[in-house]
């Protein structure tokens, strides 16, 4: 397989965010980001544009954040080529995107902000089986709940810092859909570059699209290479090889402000035949799950059904289990919270 590094979840000068397209991208590409998927606000002028392209080392892809009218339900779309007005039902919606063949994702499901000039935009939508996934970890939001008095200065000067973990609400539901079917797990950086007064005259600008790109990344595994091709079949191609990795769970959420994660393994081996993240094995009987890390010394902590049964400490690990379940695996790294795998499903 073949791993490439993405970014997820960010706004350009064509919704709410203060960046140009291509200022972006380029940001991406000096950072060493191989993918990134722009999401603005109910619009999908940057394909339209022809923004979809490489950008030197970089493929910046185009999906689409689309909301209710109560501006909540809020749904990351891609491999669509017309967005939804905002009259349109969640529950519509999201089944129109799978009918012509995209995937999506909840954005900040559970998202729960006390300012009153940030409010929360939850999911409350949870009445449909046609979502691809969930976005378990999202920065901007994680940084604004956990934004006080007492560390705003901080959390304005260094955003990168505050992050801690995916909400706990987030990864129990996530556990919970997947017993029940195959549901992703995806992280996104919500880049908007929003500039703030913070003490009357100094400017600054807290999300950064170079800074997020170096925080929560989404990796995800190809069974071949990208082609770096401007022509169109081979953007197109390019473009389902990674969506169809995020389709299938071939991947995994990492904040690599914490460590570099590239490398990252957990897969199964059972009856001579080797299983990667998304995969289901179809007996439950003598399983080894093992588990690589690039290079840290770290805790490893594997989560069946969504509980915690078992725990290791190093480079690597490998667990022997017999039961039916979903499993996926946690990294910390100096008590930090750093991996988080998708499931593999056992005889389920």
């Amino acid at each position: 397989m073949f791993e490439y590094i993405g970014a997820i979840h960010m706004h350009s000068t064509f919704s709410d965010g203060t960046g140009e397209v291509p200022d972006i991208a380029k940001f991406a590409d000096e950072v060493g980001l191989d993918f990134i998927l722009l999401t603005d606000h109910n619009t999908l002028r940057a394909l339209d544009e022809g923004f979809e392209k490489w950008y030197g080392n970089t493929l910046l892809l185009v999906g689409v954040e689309i909301n209710d009218k109560d501006n909540k339900n809020h749904y990351l779309a891609f491999g669509i080529n017309e967005s939804f007005t905002t009259r349109t039902p969640a529950i519509k919606y999201v089944a129109k995107v799978k009918e012509k063949g995209g995937i999506g994702f909840l954005a900040h499901p559970h998202e729960k902000r006390k300012h009153k000039d940030h409010p929360a935009y939850p999911w409350t939508e949870w009445n449909t089986e046609d979502f691809t996934g969930i976005e378990i970890w999202n920065h901007m939001s994680e940084w604004i709940e956990n934004l006080t008095e007492e560390n705003k200065y901080r959390s304005f000067l260094h955003p990168l810092r505050t992050i801690i973990a995916p909400p706990k609400e987030t990864l129990k539901v996530w556990d919970e859909l997947n017993l029940k079917r195959k549901v992703i797990g995806i992280g996104g950086i919500d880049a908007h570059a929003h500039k703030y007064n913070i003490i009357g005259f100094l400017e600054v600008e807290i999300f950064p699209y170079k800074v997020l790109f170096k925080s929560i990344r989404t990796h995800v595994f190809l069974d071949s290479q990208l082609k770096k091709d401007n022509t169109t079949k081979n953007i197109e191609t390019a473009k389902w090889q990674i969506y169809n990795a995020l389709k299938d769970g071939k991947c995994f959420i990492a904040n690599d402000y914490i460590a570099e994660s590239k490398g990252f393994r957990f897969f199964a081996e059972h009856n001579g035949k080797k299983y990667q993240m998304g995969d289901t094995i179809p007996d439950c009987k003598n399983v080894t799950l093992k588990v690589l890390l690039p290079a840290a010394n770290a805790e490893i902590r594997l989560i069946h059904n969504g509980r915690l049964i078992e725990t290791s400490n190093g480079i690597d690990a490998q667990f022997i289990v017999n039961k039916k379940g979903v499993y996926r695996v946690e990294v910390y790294n100096e008590k930090r919270a750093w991996i988080y795998s998708n499931h593999i499903r056992i005889n389920i």
